[in-house]
Order: C-alpha cells, then sequence, then structure tokens
C-alpha cells in the first residue's frame, strides 16, 4: 500500500500548481526547518533594525491536527488546485470509510468506521494536510505565517504603533479560518515570543484567543531550538551541550569494548554531531565565544576517545552554509532566492545592509 501511495503522491505533487504558499517548509525537497527559522528570524531581525519597532511571534498548537482533516473539504480545495476529479474521488475514498479496532492483549473492540482525519504513519498524509492548510496565509503585509506541517508562528512585525491592529486581526482571521476548516486550535498550549529592543518600552496588550489569554515567555522550543526573546543563543547552545555529553558517555563504553575506530566515527557523527550541528547555520554566527568554545570541547573530547582527528564546528558550519547558499540559489521558489543580488561585475553577491550586529551575524 504505500509503495502505491508513493505512485499517487508523485501524481499528486506533477499536477500541483508552482505559486503554492512558498512559508510551508515541510516536505519539500531541499527544504528544512532551518529554512523556517532562518526565513522567521531574518524577517524579525530586518524589522528590528527600525526604531521604535518590535516583533510579536505566536506559536500555534494544534490538538491532533492530522486527526480532524475534513476529507470533504480536503477534496474541493484540490479541485481547486486543478487536480484531476479522478484523484480527488480516490483520495476522498481512501480518507473515508476507514475501519478501526482496539485490541488488548486478547480483547478486541468492535469495529469503528472513521470519516474524519488522515491516518498517521501513511505516506500520503504528511502531503494531504499541507495541501488541507495551503490557504492559511497571512492578509497584512506587516505579518508572515510561517509553517513546517503543523507548526504554525504568526509573525508580527509592529513599528512605531502601526501593526498591532493588523497583527491582532491577523491572529483572530486564524482562529476562524481554524473553526472552518475544523482544526482544534489548543489555546493553553499556544504561546507568544514578544522580541522588543526598544529603549522607551511601551506596555503591550495580552492576546486573547477565544476569551482565552496567550501566555508570553522569555523562552520557547521553536522548531527543535531554544529560542530566547533577548536573541541569544545561550539556553540553546546549554540544551546542546547536554544532549552531546550523555552520548559522549556511550561512545567511551563503546571504545571499552574494542569497537574499531571506524565504527566510532559513525556512531559519533550520527548520534554526536548530529546534535551539536541541529540548524548550525541558523545560530552559530550569532553565537558568543565562550559557548562556541564549550562546543568544540565536545568534539576535541570526541577526538581523545576515538583517536583520530574530527572536523572542527567551524569547518562544519562553512561547508554547511555554503550548501545551504547554493541550494537556496538553485531554487527559484524559495523566500530567501531574492535576498541574494549580484553586483554589476556579476562575479559577487550583494550584501545586505544592516545596522545592528544582531543582523549582521544572522543566516542571510
Amino acid at each position: 500500500m504505500k509503495c502505491f501511495e508513493r505512485l499517487v503522491r508523485s501524481h499528486i505533487l506533477a499536477g500541483l500548481p508552482a505559486e503554492l504558499d512558498p512559508l510551508q517548509f515541510a516536505y519539500k525537497a531541499k527544504r528544512s526547518t532551518e529554512d523556517a527559522l532562518s526565513t522567521a528570524l531574518h524577517a524579525a531581525l530586518t524589522h528590528l533594525e527600525k526604531q521604535g519597532s518590535y516583533v510579536r511571534m505566536l506559536f500555534v498548537d494544534f490538538s491532533s491536527a492530522f486527526n480532524t482533516i475534513l476529507p470533504q473539504r480536503l477534496v474541493s480545495k484540490l479541485a481547486n488546485l486543478g487536480l484531476p476529479s479522478a484523484t480527488c474521488s480516490w483520495i476522498l475514498d481512501f480518507l473515508t470509510g476507514r475501519s478501526q479496532r482496539v485490541r488488548l492483549g486478547p480483547h478486541t473492540s468492535t469495529a469503528l468506521s472513521l470519516n474524519t482525519g488522515s491516518p498517521q504513519g501513511c505516506v500520503l498524509s504528511p502531503l494531504l494536510y499541507t495541501l488541507y492548510t495551503h490557504d492559511c496565509v497571512s492578509k497584512h503585509l506587516s505579518n508572515k505565517i510561517i509553517k513546517f506541517a503543523d507548526d504554525t508562528t504568526v509573525v508580527g512585525l509592529i513599528s512605531g504603533g502601526k501593526g498591532e491592529l493588523e497583527y491582532r486581526d491577523e491572529v483572530k482571521r486564524l482562529s476562524e479560518w481554524c473553526k472552518v476548516n475544523n482544526l482544534l486550535l489548543n489555546t493553553s498550549k499556544t504561546k507568544e515570543l514578544v522580541i522588543d529592543f526598544r529603549k522607551n518600552k511601551t506596555d503591550i496588550q495580552p492576546l486573547t484567543i477565544s476569551g482565552t489569554c496567550v501566555e508570553r515567555v522569555p523562552v520557547f522550543r521553536f522548531l527543535g531550538m531554544e529560542l530566547e526573546d533577548k536573541l541569544i543563543w545561550s539556553t540553546n547552545t546549554k540544551e546542546l551541550l547536554k544532549k552531546a555529553q550523555q552520548r559522549l558517555y556511550f561512545l567511551r563504553i563503546l571504545k571499552k569494548n574494542r569497537l574499531p575506530s571506524d565504527l566510532l566515527q559513525a556512531f559519533y557523527h550520527c548520534s554526536i554531531e548530529s546534535v551539536l550541528t541541529y540548524s548550525l547555520c541558523v545560530w552559530y554566527s550569532s553565537s558568543t565565544s565562550a559557548d562556541k568554545k564549550a562546543l568544540q570541547r565536545v568534539v576535541r573530547a570526541a577526538e581523545r576517545t576515538i583517536g583520530c582527528p574530527l572536523p572542527t564546528m567551524e569547518q562544519i558550519y562553512t561547508s554547511r552554509l555554503h550548501k545551504k547558499v547554493l541550494d537556496i540559489l538553485n531554487d527559484s521558489s524559495h523566500p530567501g532566492h531574492g535576498l541574494f543580488q549580484l553586483l554589476p561585475s556579476g562575479k559577487r553577491y550583494r550584501a545586505i545592509k544592516t545596522r545592528t550586529n544582531r543582523l549582521k551575524n544572522s543566516f542571510y
């Protein structure tokens, strides 16, 4: 069945228009959480260059997003996107009338027929969810709705009192859109982060969704990264160090059991380096020298255990940065593609004008 679903997925992708929401980063070739993070942060950092500006970021949480999809509404959206009626009918049949049972030991419940939601674990489910939410886009230019599957973030760019009403209206429209599309917005887990570097700060009124006040937090785990309202990465670095040092213990155990050097290196790259370098292009250049040294100490500890040289954090960052830039340059639909402009010579790219080190040290 999964093999057949892959064929259907290829068929659906071939029939989709090219102008789908570019701010949905999930399940696209050469797109990752790193792209979503860098896009959201670049929008915020660029806006914060203006005097008297601040940014409000709303991290929306849905309750069982995949399980609440309405197949009929999904098929209607797919038809509007130009997919053939036969494909739409097949998808409707695929999602409706699914039989489900619960088994506990020797006991099995009676069968229940389901006509809502998309089955988790299926190949098509992630794609169908992104197509179901493709029309959830920002109305106002001062806002951005950035999505990675069901992780949805509303970025409100507010300056000199302008943009506050648009931000609140955007959140209200999002709440209404969720009701129409049968998505349950979990207000208790929905959080807001305010990034404000103004010298003369004014009181920012709390945000309310469906009568519930949204909690404002100083740190939020955004797509696997600890994002702070001061846009520093100390908390994120501490979390990475904690995970990596825990896995160094297992590397030492493997060394004691006389595992070959090549297998120790493979374990390091898969279990330790992958942790240290998660979304590296987003935060590494903005980190303090103390944080960079702490990360490099973990690499050196692994080197001593394995007994061979390993790539430094700086080397990994440089190589990944170049690769990410080439991926963006080769993808005209990427939101960051237009930020790269060649100089008249045609040999070098124009640097983005910056007023603060926050933007200067960011990815773009």
